[in-house]
């Protein structure tokens, strides 16, 4: 028989006692009185138990769709330890309520640590994709759009920070988000540059390809990775033929990528290429070129509708 919730909250506080997975996931759908009793428990617990705590949870809600701890991740978002608060936005991950809106703008701008104001700098980029799709109010896109363009404008800001905000304000087509794009990819910073590719697969704009292009021959495995990530992304067909060269990089996590770019834009030379590569003496290549070619079959499938 569960313990009574007050019991349990006590004995999850002491050290000496393992967390247990099962209990912890009794802790799911919590009602607003639980919820009370917890934010009142957890005040009460030691930094590195709430960290504790806080990743086991993150790793159940992950592990199993049907547990629900956004109530207690929204309680771990002003925790004083910046481990526990970046686990809460994690956790919170696919957490579309409008509401969690104003919490990470706060975070943003007023956390004390950098990799806090990071965390929620990308949390926002779900809500900047809501933005562009018109499931927001004129005031929430304001909000999200004011609070990372802030971010990205202050010269004294960790490059970080930036990087993360440039990446999460990129799903917006705006004329400003693209000039902001276009500069992080003139830098000279790689990571910048880095985050401008990746800025430029979520701004889903044509007028990217040649630069994809380009970088697929970038000397820097990571921004052949984004490149290519990138051109499947934007499904242009003229991407294939340099995919299909990039299949013998000499990074694997490049070939991989490459092949899944393939089967996001799909069209004859590719579909050649990955069946082609079933017979790959290389496992991963094979599987990979499975996957993609499953991925096609399901698009496909649903053109008609």
């Amino acid at each position: 028989m569960p313990l009574p919730l007050e019991s349990y909250l006590n004995e999850l506080g002491r050290l000496e006692k393992p967390l247990s997975t099962s209990k912890l996931a009794d802790l799911s759908d919590l009602s607003p009185d639980g919820l009370n009793l917890f934010r009142h428990a957890w005040a009460k617990i030691a930094p590195e138990r709430r960290i504790q705590i806080a990743h086991r949870l993150v790793d159940l809600a992950e592990d199993n769709f049907e547990l629900n701890f956004d109530g207690i991740f929204r309680v771990c978002l002003s925790d004083e330890d910046a481990e526990v608060c970046i686990s809460a936005i994690e956790g919170l991950w696919e957490c579309e309520d409008k509401t969690l809106i104003e919490p990470l703008v706060y975070l943003l701008r007023q956390s004390s640590e950098k990799r806090v104001r990071a965390a929620a700098a990308t949390a926002l980029g779900r809500f900047a994709l809501l933005a562009e799709l018109g499931k927001l109010k004129e005031r929430d896109v304001a909000r999200v759009d004011s609070s990372l363009l802030v971010a990205i404008d202050d010269e004294t800001e960790d490059p970080e920070v930036r990087r993360r905000a440039i990446e999460a304000i990129s799903p917006r087509n705006l004329p400003r988000v693209k000039e902001i794009i276009l500069q992080a990819y003139r830098s000279g910073d790689l990571r910048l540059q880095v985050s401008a590719i990746y800025a430029m697969a979520q701004n889903c704009d044509p007028i990217w390809l040649p630069a994809l292009l380009k970088e697929l021959s970038s000397a820097d495995p990571e921004m052949r990775y984004e490149a290519a990530k990138a051109c499947g992304e934007l499904g242009d067909e003229r991407a294939v033929s340099r995919l299909i060269e990039l299949v013998e990089d000499l990074d694997a996590e490049v070939k991989l990528v490459a092949i899944g770019a393939l089967g996001h834009i799909g069209g004859g030379a590719a579909k050649e290429k990955l069946r082609h590569w079933l017979r790959s003496p290389d496992e991963a290549i094979r599987q990979a070129a499975e996957e993609a070619l499953e991925e096609l079959g399901f698009e496909e499938n649903l053109l008609p509708f």
